[in-house]
C-alpha cells in the first residue's frame, strides 16, 4: 500500500486516476473544490481551490509516493479577443497551482525511498493549433517545469507530464456538446476517436507506479496519433 495525492481527483481524468489507486488498494488523498464521489475508507478529502491566494494541505501523511495534478482549462478563443488577463488565469491554474502544490507536499515526497510526479500538458504545444495561444502558452510552462524539476528532483523524485489531445472529460463537455461536434473532433485524430479520462488514468497510474521508475523528465503524448501521424 502506497500513499498518493490526486488535486482535481474529483471529475474527469483526476477521478479515474483516483478510483483506479483505490483499486489497487493505495491511500489517497484528493484535494478539489468539491469532494468526490466514491465511498472508499482509503480516500481522504481535502478541500481546496488551487488558485487561492494560499493553499495549504493539512492532513498529507509523512510519506506520499506519488502526486497528479490534475487541474487545467480549456480556452479557445482567437488571438485578438485574449486580454492579458486571461493569460493570467490559465498560467495561474495550469502552472501556479501545480507550484503552490509541489511546494506544499514535496518533504512529503522526498520522505518516501522513491516517488513520483505527474503533471499535464496538451498536444497543443507541441502541434500548434488555431485558437489555443493562451493554453498552449501555459501548458508549455508545464512542460518547462516537467524538465526543470525532473532534473532538479533526480534521482529520488521523478516527473514527467502526459499530453492528452481532446478527452472525453467534464472539462471538454461543451467541444463535444453534440453528435456532429464529437463526430468531428474525432475525424481530426488518426486513429478516429475520442480519448477516454481512463486511457489517460491508465498511463498516469503506469508514471506514478515503479514499473515506470526508469522514465523521468519526459514529456508523453496520448492524441490518438495527433502530434505525429498524418492519415
Amino acid at each position: 500500500m502506497k500513499n498518493y495525492l490526486v488535486v482535481g481527483g474529483s471529475s474527469g481524468i483526476g477521478l479515474a486516476i483516483s478510483q483506479h489507486l483505490l483499486t489497487e488498494g493505495h491511500q489517497v488523498w484528493v484535494v478539489s473544490r468539491t469532494a468526490p464521489t466514491i465511498d472508499s475508507p482509503n480516500l481522504h478529502y481535502l478541500a481546496g481551490d488551487v488558485t487561492a491566494d494560499e493553499l495549504s494541505l493539512p492532513g498529507l501523511p509523512d510519506q506520499l509516493h506519488g502526486v497528479a495534478y490534475c487541474p487545467g482549462s480549456i480556452r479557445l478563443k482567437p488571438f485578438r479577443s485574449l486580454k492579458p488577463n486571461l493569460f493570467r488565469e490559465d498560467y495561474e491554474i495550469n502552472v501556479i497551482g501545480a507550484v503552490k502544490v509541489l511546494q506544499a507536499c514535496w518533504r512529503n515526497l522526498k520522505k518516501a525511498d522513491s516517488s513520483s510526479i505527474v503533471l499535464f500538458s496538451t498536444v497543443a504545444v507541441a502541434q500548434g493549433m488555431p485558437f489555443h495561444a493562451s493554453i498552449a502558452a501555459a501548458k508549455g510552462a508545464v512542460e518547462g517545469l516537467t524538465k526543470s524539476l525532473a532534473a532538479e528532483l533526480a534521482p529520488k523524485i521523478r516527473v514527467n507530464a502526459i499530453a492528452p489531445s481532446l478527452t472525453d472529460t467534464p472539462l471538454a463537455a461543451s467541444l463535444l456538446s453534440s453528435p456532429e461536434r464529437r463526430e468531428a473532433s474525432a475525424k481530426r485524430h488518426p486513429l478516429k476517436r475520442i480519448g477516454t479520462a481512463e486511457e489517460i488514468a491508465d498511463l498516469a497510474l503506469f508514471l506514478l507506479s515503479d514499473k515506470s521508475g526508469w522514465i523521468s523528465g519526459q514529456v508523453i503524448g496520448a492524441d490518438g496519433g495527433m502530434s505525429v501521424l498524418r492519415v
